[in-house]
């Protein structure tokens, strides 16, 4: 394991090594940063290397993985003549978390504790039992209850035990952040760890490669806990600093219209969270986060992109899953919004959308 990696809390400066269980800080109780420096990836360097996420490994934080199953290298298909998008569906747990799991899992693998935790609304869940049965790891996930049956099905069909918190998604986060500080614990936190952020980055890299070094205008992210977003912007930011493209791509977050603080925070200018709104309930369940830990974060990375923030209401999550499906591509409601957005707001020159989820997952929202 790189060694040379620390943990590092973008609040109050407090550290902590990447070996120690220490889930986040214990001064400030914020997620962690990696303090940790990327080398500049060669593109002439990538032909024949292997045909994963683990290609860009003078990026990455962990070599040489022993859990990993392919995941990485998904197709990038044009929807229009400026619209593009990423089939981040085709992972072998069918989500795009599977690009932060498995960072997650290789890592726990390293430190070797008792037991795995981690907390999910379905997709993180998903492909965090599916890495730790890979690596071998003892793996508990917490969900809420109303989470899709066929994401259940599948977090027990890779033999971690599922536990149901009634309540909502901060509910099961509570409940596994409570479980997190036993003796032995890794909680493997899609949130709170930055390894996951290192992994999901790699969705920027590959844009780059596949794009023949630079990347799109636009970027256009779907925003619960931002984790997509937050790796976007840290791939952005290593690639213009080594000089491998010329200017940085807008990051447009997109939230629900029924949970979308972030982007009510954003339209009233502020660094943090404003006032919690009631949380109605939306299609777009994987986004359903009221109160992301990493808002400072996502809010300052939008902004300083030169992007913005853009909603979606239930109606246009409908229409865009179909409008998708009738193209050849069954996605699940949440991994539809972006699509939704940049249809209704269109963006002058080219984007990208992902496509986070399959439909297989949750199957067609109700009409």
């Amino acid at each position: 394991m790189t060694m040379s990696a620390s943990y590092l809390c973008p609040r109050c400066g407090a550290r902590s090594s990447v070996s120690a269980l220490t889930w986040r800080c214990r001064e400030c109780q914020g997620p962690w940063d990696l303090d940790y420096r990327a080398a500049p990836v060669s593109l002439a360097s990538l032909s024949g290397r292997t045909g994963s996420l683990w290609r860009y490994e003078e990026a990455l934080p962990l070599s040489d993985p022993h859990c990993s199953l392919g995941e990485g290298r998904t197709p990038l298909v044009r929807l229009t003549d400026t619209v593009s998008a990423k089939l981040d569906f085709l992972m072998p747990t069918l989500s795009f978390k599977d690009r932060g799991a498995v960072m997650l899992a290789e890592l726990a693998r390293r430190l070797a504790p008792r037991r795995v935790i981690a907390d999910s609304s379905g997709n993180a869940g998903t492909a965090m039992a599916a890495y730790c049965a890979r690596a071998g790891l003892d793996c508990a996930v917490y969900v809420p209850e109303g989470t899709s049956p066929k994401k259940l099905e599948q977090i027990r069909a890779h033999g971690a035990r599922l536990v149901v918190v009634p309540g909502d998604r901060e509910a099961a986060a509570r409940a596994a952040r409570e479980a997190a500080g036993e003796p032995g614990t890794f909680y493997a936190s899609h949130v709170f760890n930055p390894y996951f952020l290192h992994g999901t980055k790699t969705y920027v890299y590959e844009l780059w490669e596949d794009l023949g070094g630079r990347l799109p205008d636009t970027l256009v992210v779907p925003v619960g806990n931002g984790t997509l977003l937050l790796g976007a912007a840290l791939a952005t930011a290593e690639l213009y600093e080594h000089g491998l493209i010329r200017s940085r791509p807008a990051l447009v977050a997109v939230q629900a219209e029924a949970v979308a603080p972030l982007a009510e925070a954003f339209r009233a200018g502020a660094d943090e969270l404003t006032a919690s709104a009631p949380v109605r309930p939306t299609l777009a369940e994987g986004i359903a986060i009221p109160d992301p830990p990493r808002a400072r974060q996502i809010l300052r990375a939008v902004r300083e992109s030169g992007g913005t923030f853009l909603t979606v209401t239930e109606a246009q999550i409908r229409t865009a899953q179909l409008d998708l499906a009738a193209r050849g591509l069954f996605v699940e409601s949440t991994g539809v919004a972006c699509w939704a957005a940049i249809s209704a707001a269109p963006r002058t020159g080219s984007a990208v959308v992902p496509l986070c989820g399959a439909g297989a997952k949750t199957g067609l929202a109700a009409r």
